[in-house]
């Protein structure tokens, strides 16, 4: 009897030794799947993490890149503005240069048609227009006669008026032909150049003086008949001039 009692006890102790041991076992295998459980999600996050970390290290190396290329774009057009600057200052001084050229240029050729465009001239109360060289050709012509050089004066205006036939300063050119003549004792011809100034200029300031030197040619001439009707003529039609005033008192003396 003590001895069964024994043997189950001693089964009885084996059973809950076998039942601690399992739930030891349960225990320990379920703490274990945990704990792995634990490891993979751990590492999971870790290799998120990581991703997430290469991730952000790709973007900032491509914002980097981005970045580089901007700054070299920025560098790129700062190069080009500067000489973009450098071009327009060199453009703005050759257009200076070009315009100052231009200046000089109008100014020579002003310079040039200045020489052969008319000019207002008013000469013994008449008013034309005259080119520059036959103004200067006319006075030319006339300092010859002032210097007293009757025949090359003749010569000179002669050719003068052959050059210039409708020109302004012909009636004027007339008048010292015909004193020139009359100086050098051609009387016939000196009295023909007066006529013609008569003619074409009756309005001439100096056309009573022609009149009165036609009088003295034909004193000359021996022609007092027709002297006295040139002077009597004077008078009538210029009859304030001072030439009318010295033909009245020649007429008096004549009668």
């Amino acid at each position: 009897m003590n001895q069964r009692v024994i043997y189950c006890f001693k089964q009885l102790s084996l059973l809950s030794l076998w039942a601690s041991l399992s739930l030891v076992a349960n225990a320990a295998l379920f703490e274990d799947d945990e704990a792995r459980r634990a490891i993979l999600d751990l590492r999971q996050k870790l290799e998120a993490v990581q991703q997430n970390t290469k991730s952000q290290s790709d973007e900032i190396a491509v914002l980097r890149r981005a970045l580089f290329e901007l700054q070299s774009q920025i560098d790129a057009l700062k190069s080009d503005q500067s000489a973009l600057r450098g071009t327009n200052e060199q453009l703005l001084r050759d257009l200076s240069d070009t315009q100052l050229k231009q200046k000089d240029v109008l100014q020579t050729v002003d310079s040039r048609l200045s020489k052969f465009e008319p000019v207002k001239i008013v000469l013994d109360g008449l008013e034309f227009q005259a080119d520059p060289a036959e103004k200067k050709e006319f006075e030319a012509t006339l300092a010859v006669f002032r210097s007293a050089d009757f025949a090359a004066a003749q010569t000179s205006m002669l050719a003068f008026l052959r050059k210039y036939p409708t020109s302004g300063y012909a009636s004027s050119t007339l008048f010292w032909l015909g004193n020139a003549q009359y100086a050098t004792k051609d009387y016939k011809e000196s009295i023909l150049n007066f006529r013609k100034l008569l003619t074409i200029a009756p309005q001439h300031t100096r056309a009573p003086e022609a009149m009165l030197a036609i009088s003295n040619c034909l004193v000359e001439l021996k022609d007092l008949k027709a002297a006295k009707k040139a002077m009597e003529d004077l008078v009538k039609l210029y009859p304030s001039s001072e030439a009318a005033q010295t033909a009245k008192d020649r007429l008096s003396r004549l009668r």
